[in-house]
C-alpha cells in the first residue's frame, strides 16, 4: 500500500504509560507487601495523520492492545497525554466522553465474542445508533443498517440473523459496521485478522483499505503479524515490553531496519525461498519481568550488540534518518 499522507495530524500521543496493580495474596496483604505492578506501557509517543494506517507490531504481551484501550479511555492512561483532533482527551468527563465514541472506535480481535449471541445483527447495530442518537426514528435506522451491511459486503436481507448464521469472517464484517454505524474519523482495529483463515483475512484487508479510501478513515492497526500490516500499513511502529523502540514509514522499516529488535523480527517472517538464510540471530534469552523494575535498555539482555551503557541508562528516541526513529543507542 503507497503511503498517502495527509497533512493535518488527528491523534497525537505524549509520554503515555499505564501501569497495572497486581493482586497480592491474603497472606501478602496481611504481613503488609506492596503491591507489585506491571508496567504495561511506558513512555509512548507517536502522531497519526488523518487518512493514513499507523501499524503496531510486536510480541505477543508487549502491551499492544493496551495502548489501544488506553487511546479510547477504556484503561485509564497512568500518565501522558492523548490529542484527538487537537483536543485533550485524557481527563473528560463522562457524558463528553461518550460523545467521543462517535468519533473513534475499535474493531476487537475475535469476531466469536465480540457480537451478543443473543441479538439479531440489526439489534447490534442499532442498539449502538440509539445510544450515540445517531438517527431520528426507526425508518432511518433499517435504512442506515441496510446501508452499513452493503457497505462491508453483506446482503441486507441478512441483518434479522443471530451471529451463529455467520461465518468468522462475515462476523468481523459485522462487527467492522458497527463500529462503522456512528460516522467514526478513528478505529482502533485491534489484531481484526488474526482468527480468520489467510484468505479471509485478505479480504478483510481490503474491506479496510476501501473504506478507508471511501470515507478517509484512520486506523491504528494492531497485529503480530509483519506481513499483515506492511500491506495496510502506511507507517509502522514496533514495540518490545512497552516501549515504542522504531517508528518509520513502512518501506524504510522494511527495506532498512534499525533496531536490532525489529531486525530480529523481520528476519523471521517466512518467505518462500528454502535456500535463503537469515543474517541476523534469533532472539535467544528470556522476557524480563515487568513488574520489576529494568534498569537500562529494556532489550539489553537479549541483544548481540548490547555496549556497556545499554544495562545502565534507558535510550531515548534518536533520529537517524528523516522521519525514522528509534531507541538505541547505537544511533545517538
Amino acid at each position: 500500500m503507497n503511503p498517502q499522507p495527509g497533512n493535518d495530524i488527528i491523534l497525537e500521543v505524549s509520554g503515555l504509560s499505564k501501569t497495572f496493580e497486581k493482586k497480592q495474596s491474603l497472606l501478602a496483604y496481611l504481613s503488609g507487601r506492596k503491591r507489585s505492578v506491571l508496567n504495561a506501557v511506558e513512555d509512548v509517543s507517536f502522531r497519526i495523520r488523518r487518512g493514513d494506517t499507523l501499524g503496531l507490531v510486536g510480541e505477543s504481551g508487549c502491551g499492544k492492545s493496551t495502548l489501544g484501550k488506553c487511546l479510547l479511555r477504556l484503561h485509564e492512561p497512568t500518565a501522558g497525554k492523548i490529542f484527538f483532533q487537537g483536543r485533550d482527551i485524557t481527563a473528560l468527563a463522562p457524558a463528553a466522553q461518550q460523545k467521543l465514541y462517535t468519533k473513534m472506535q475499535m474493531i476487537f480481535q475475535d469476531p466469536y465474542s465480540s457480537l451478543n449471541p443473543r441479538m439479531s445483527v440489526c439489534k447490534l447495530l442499532a442498539e449502538v445508533m440509539q445510544v450515540h442518537d445517531i438517527c431520528r426514528n426507526k425508518n432511518e435506522i433499517n435504512d442506515r443498517i441496510d446501508e452499513l451491511m452493503e457497505k462491508v459486503g453483506l446482503a441486507p436481507g441478512l441483518k434479522h440473523h443471530l451471529p451463529y448464521a455467520f461465518s468468522g469472517g462475515q462476523r468481523q464484517r459485522i462487527s467492522i459496521a458497527r463500529a462503522l454505524s456512528v460516522n467514526p474519523d478513528f478505529i482502533v482495529a485491534d489484531e481484526p485478522t488474526s482468527a480468520l483463515d489467510v484468505s479471509i483475512q485478505a479480504q478483510i484487508l481490503n474491506l479496510l483499505i476501501k473504506l478507508q479510501d471511501d470515507m478517509n478513515l484512520t486506523y491504528l492497526f494492531i497485529s503480530h503479524d509483519l506481513n499483515v500490516v506492511r500491506y495496510i500499513s502506511h507507517r509502522i511502529a514496533v514495540m518490545y515490553l512497552g516501549q515504542i523502540v522504531e517508528l518509520a514509514g513502512a518501506a524504510a522499516l522494511f527495506n532498512n531496519p534499525l533496531h536490532p529488535y525489529a531486525k530480529a523480527l523481520l528476519a523471521a517472517v517466512p518467505v518462500p525461498d528454502p535456500e535463503r538464510k537469515s543474517k541476523t540471530a534469533a532472539i535467544s534469552g528470556d522476557l524480563p519481568d515487568l513488574s520489576k523494575e529494568i534498569v537500562g535498555c529494556r532489550f539489553h539482555s537479549r541483544c548481540a550488540m548490547a555496549r556497556d551503557i545499554c544495562p545502565t541508562a534507558n535510550p531515548e528516541m534518536y533520529l537517524p534518518a528523516a522521519d525514522h526513529s528509534v531507541r538505541c543507542f547505537l544511533y545517538k
